[in-house]
């Protein structure tokens, strides 16, 4: 994967010098939509394969958005980041990625997500013998145990459950169509 996110750096970061020579011309919303065309449809292409991969492997690309949102908002390299992006209200990279499986996952309980992923998932059974607090959690899915230690834990089937499993009960629970479940995820995955 490292060719691949090293690929996505380089060329976005191509394409922010880019805009950096016309930036005087535009206005704030013209350079958002320039930016989230050209920038963020290759962050986002496929991110969902980024899940599990080390901090340090992600830090290249969440050094691009950084410089996207200090292009776009006219900032200089000493101002935090934090705050521009709560401005612009961009994820940060390895939510974005979680905002991502969340919503698969959501997809493939209301049936609008492709079969071998809904085939992927099972919901967690608690075992007979004993009772558990787990079983208040009818939406829980069980995580399942992989052979190999790197490609096998972030593999759809593991990470998907993962992170849907770690958000709010009532945020699972929610019979909502998919754009209000987006709207209320990412108010969840906001900083």
């Amino acid at each position: 994967m490292q060719t691949h996110i090293s690929f996505i750096i380089k060329t976005c970061f191509f394409h922010l010098r880019r805009i950096a020579s016309i930036r005087r011309y535009l206005t704030h919303d013209a350079c958002v939509k320039l930016v989230v065309s050209l920038i963020f449809s290759r962050l986002d292409y496929c991110n969902s394969l980024l899940a599990g991969l080390p901090a340090s492997s992600i830090h290249g690309l969440q050094r691009v958005q950084n410089a996207a949102a200090r292009l776009t908002l006219r900032k200089t390299k000493r101002d935090h980041i934090t705050p521009l992006l709560r401005s612009l209200h961009w994820l940060p990279v390895n939510t974005r990625i979680s905002n991502k499986l969340s919503t698969l996952v959501y997809k493939c309980f209301n049936d609008s997500a492709p079969e071998y992923l809904q085939s992927s998932l099972d919901l967690y059974t608690q075992p007979s013998d004993r009772p558990l607090r787990s079983a208040a959690d009818p939406l829980r899915l069980h995580i399942p145990r992989s052979k190999l230690a790197s490609a096998g834990q972030r593999a759809f089937p593991s990470t998907g459950p993962s992170v849907w499993n770690s958000l709010p009960l009532e945020l699972r629970q929610s019979p909502s169509p998919l754009d209000a479940f987006k709207s209320r995820l990412k108010t969840q995955f906001f900083p």
